[in-house]
């Protein structure tokens, strides 16, 4: 295996270099971390987390607190909770939608942080 050059002008030691490069996660991990902002990166999307972040809510609710179709919300419903984003329980024959956890929360409220405090 051809060993990489490393730049003349490095700031860092080696050694540092090696122990932050073998501290890297799996290609796979970095993978779903990408889909969890990329699913993040929807303003509707966006717009579902707050919204269950105040209170569980049926698919009904949802599409008339965003003013979309039901159809629209199912769809970005689906993709949320195949991300493990939001959950949902059946209650009678209604199914009633929930984040995740709260490190949902925890993710959408330091992003919004961010953004509000530039």
């Amino acid at each position: 295996m051809e060993k990489k050059e490393i730049c003349q002008g490095n700031a860092t030691e080696e050694a540092t270099l090696k122990a932050i490069k073998n501290s890297l996660y799996k290609e796979e991990t970095i993978y779903d971390l990408s889909q969890v902002f990329k699913a993040l990166g929807d303003p509707t999307r966006l717009k579902i987390i707050y919204v269950l972040s105040k209170k569980s809510l049926c698919v009904c609710d949802i599409a008339y607190l965003l003013d979309m179709t039901q159809s629209a919300i199912s769809h970005q419903l689906r993709l949320l909770r195949n991300l493990r984003l939001v959950k949902f329980k059946r209650e009678g024959r209604m199914v009633i939608y929930s984040l995740d956890d709260d490190h949902v929360l925890q993710l959408f409220s330091q992003g919004l942080d961010h953004v509000q405090h530039r």
